[in-house]
């Protein structure tokens, strides 16, 4: 059987990159948005200010959890059905699409009644007691941003496996709708109504639900891999595949969460012994500007992700049918493009990183919360063109079918490194040690990943003249 997609083992690779990876960036770039948006909203209401921004910081890894197991679902559902239909194997792809749908909302729904039933000791495990303000606007916006979770997952889990049907400009539409509802309805409800982290979050939450209910409507009418009744019957096999091959994606994501609840109790601990930052007024700072020095991060890495993912389609079908050329094309050009939206972030942080914390809202902060965030700012993450080219190769590792090579190397560099050195060189060198911890990971990981991009052409090489052949 032939599918709508046999433009990707044929049209040039430039044109299926700006396709596909164009749409997924600004997807990923829009939905990392809800949560920026209502950090830069939060840092500019005065009633507000850097505890609002400091429980922003706490609540953050919070959501990235939900991200990080919609995407584990939604990334290697797409990256299954890819392979499949290359293959011509459409049944297959169809059963991942309705087995993964169910995974979602179940999902879903058991991570809202985890969060709702153990909220205060959550909000306590990543931070959130740095002062009774921080915790109490902590406590307030995660309350509401839990409510809309199930929203939220199946929102983002079904993103991938829209494009995954070919229509990636769908996938960044719906994303985009939600997440101009949150931006226009976040300063009505902040600063209009006067609602605090309460606006901040409902804001959020009409945004995503706004976003699903689109994603519902496409799932009923998909065009090449649009599932029946009796796919959505759970088979392991097919869930445990595409798991296998989002692991990757879920680590990424989650490894931040770890790092983040390392970092926000190492942050908590040492700003404790600082001069100035032991100070009740001051607490709070260290905490919320590594927060907004993460939002930046995420920024980036959204641009990166976004890049490799939208490629996932492209290589799964490619390898799926044999052309391996294409495939170490792609590849090629992936890594060189990442290589340069790391060269650009670096830029900015490291010459423009007093603009950057403006956004944030820093003129209404005291000196020490400024000079904190440029400090933050340059060093935290000065490795961001090897940030981008790790990022780059575990994906695309993942979208070759490699689940195995790309979790060890995610694992490698999220957990071993990414939390270890988070909870080791503040040791020595005290609340400096956060900082550096980001590049001393990137760099070692880079170290690891080039080995893995040199194993690879070799593999794609021996694949392109047995093809020929």
């Amino acid at each position: 059987m032939k599918t709508t997609n046999q433009n990707l083992g044929s049209e040039r690779i430039e044109k299926l990159m700006r396709q596909y990876a164009v749409p997924c960036i600004i997807s990923l770039l829009v939905g990392a948005l809800y949560n920026i948006v209502d950090q830069i909203f939060i840092a500019n209401a005065s009633y507000l200010g850097s505890y609002g921004n400091a429980a922003n910081t706490v609540v953050f890894p919070l959501t990235i959890v939900a991200l990080a197991i919609a995407v584990m679902i939604g990334d290697g559902c797409c990256a299954f059905v890819s392979i499949s239909l290359g293959k011509e194997d459409i049944n297959t792809a169809r059963c991942s699409v309705g087995n993964s749908v169910i995974m979602a909302v179940t999902s879903g729904l058991l991570l809202t009644a985890v969060y709702l039933f153990f909220s205060d000791s959550i909000i306590t495990l990543f931070g959130g007691t740095v002062n009774i303000e921080t915790f109490h606007h902590s406590q307030e916006y995660f309350f509401y941003i839990t409510l809309g979770i199930p929203f939220y997952m199946f929102g983002q889990a079904m993103n991938p496996i829209i494009r995954a049907d070919g229509n990636p400009k769908f996938a960044m539409i719906s994303t985009l709708v939600g997440a101009a509802i949150n931006i226009i309805l976040d300063p009505i409800f902040i600063f209009l109504f006067h609602w605090g982290m309460m606006g901040a979050a409902v804001a959020t939450v009409i945004g995503q639900v706004v976003t699903a209910i689109l994603s519902l409507w496409y799932l009923c009418n998909m065009k090449v891999i649009k599932p029946e009744k009796f796919h959505y019957r759970l088979k392991f096999e097919v869930c445990g595949r595409t798991l296998v091959l989002g692991i990757t994606s879920f680590l990424s994501q989650i490894s931040l969460v770890a790092s983040m609840a390392a970092i926000n109790n190492m942050i908590r601990k040492y700003g404790a012994m600082d001069a100035i930052f032991s100070l009740e007024q001051y607490a709070q700072i260290p905490m919320a500007v590594v927060g907004i020095v993460m939002k930046f991060f995420q920024i980036v890495i959204s641009i990166v992700v976004g890049m490799a993912a939208g490629c996932i389609p492209i290589v799964g079908f490619n390898m799926g049918a044999g052309k391996r050329d294409r495939v170490k094309e792609l590849f090629t050009k992936l890594l060189i493009n990442e290589a340069l939206v790391g060269l650009i972030a670096l830029i900015l942080v490291e010459f423009y990183p007093q603009q950057l914390i403006g956004i944030f809202g820093a003129a209404n902060e005291s000196v020490y919360y400024t000079n904190f965030a440029i400090k933050a700012f340059r060093t935290y993450l000065c490795m961001m063109i090897f940030a981008c080219v790790n990022k780059a190769c575990f994906i695309f590792l993942q979208a070759m079918g490699k689940a195995v090579a790309s979790t060890v190397l995610s694992m490698i560099r999220e957990i071993v490194f990414g939390v270890g050195f988070a909870l080791l060189l503040p040791i020595f060198f005290g609340l400096d040690g956060v900082l550096y911890s980001m590049p001393v990971s990137d760099l070692l990981t880079f170290l690891i990943a080039l080995l893995l991009i040199i194993v690879t052409y070799r593999e794609l090489n021996k694949g392109a003249l047995s093809h020929e052949r």
